[in-house]
């Protein structure tokens, strides 16, 4: 593979680095706060490959040499830089909720709910309440809790998030069991923001053996898929 043909997949990439980061699609892959550090890594790229173009392609007084041909081949490692320039891979969901167990989550000092009513609070959050603080945080409060259909062990809906330390790659959800009803009668996948109390009901995920806590569902309804989709 050729210089040229490297200038080109690096402008290609660089390109495909700002396009995501000059709007709300790189929160599919990393955390908001890296943001900058995508938008320098995407300008360096197209900066070096511009460079490396017009150094290929400027007049020389060299003579031309004929002894070396790279196989064409080559440009073909162009097309996967064109699939993600041109189609963006979604953002991980209830495929990988249902492949992952959920994540074990910690005791901490927790601060008061939102005074709004339902409150709204993130899946881990609630999961760590629920679980180690026995819901007494949670007491006599509702809450609204969003995220994501998935189904459980025996096919029963579930709400999951997924939940990132850095990037998508290092993706894990965080699982909430739901009582009750009205029943989330919608496709795994779905994003949904569940009303609720705190259920005293623990269940186990199958993949990792880790303590699954529960709501009480008093409602529910489908949305948009939010901008900020990981926790």
């Amino acid at each position: 593979m050729n210089r040229q043909a490297q200038a080109v997949v690096l402008l290609l990439f660089g390109g495909a680095i700002l396009k995501a980061s000059l709007s709300d699609l790189y929160l599919r892959y990393v955390k908001e706060g890296l943001r900058p550090f995508l938008l320098v890594a995407g300008a360096v790229l197209v900066v070096t490959a511009v460079a490396t173009l017009w150094y290929e392609l400027r007049p020389s007084d060299d003579p031309p040499d004929h002894h070396h041909h790279e196989p064409r081949v080559g440009w073909l490692l162009i097309l996967p830089v064109l699939g993600l320039l041109l189609v963006a891979p979604p953002a991980l969901g209830s495929f990988t909720a249902g492949q992952s167990g959920t994540v074990p989550v910690t005791d901490s000092d927790y601060s008061e709910l939102p005074t709004e009513d339902p409150a709204p609070i993130g899946l881990l959050d609630y999961a760590s309440r629920a679980l180690y603080d026995d819901g007494r945080s949670l007491a006599g409060r509702r809450v609204q809790l969003t995220g994501f259909v998935a189904a459980g062990e025996d096919g029963a809906p579930m709400l999951a998030r997924i939940v990132v330390s850095c990037c998508a790659a290092d993706g894990r959800p965080i699982k909430v069991g739901l009582s009750g009803g009205p029943v989330l009668d919608v496709p795994a996948g779905t994003w949904v923001r569940v009303t609720g109390t705190h259920s005293p009901k623990r269940g186990t995920d199958p993949v990792n053996q880790a303590d699954i806590a529960y709501l009480e569902v008093t409602g529910w309804q489908p949305i948009t898929p939010p901008k900020r989709p990981y926790e």
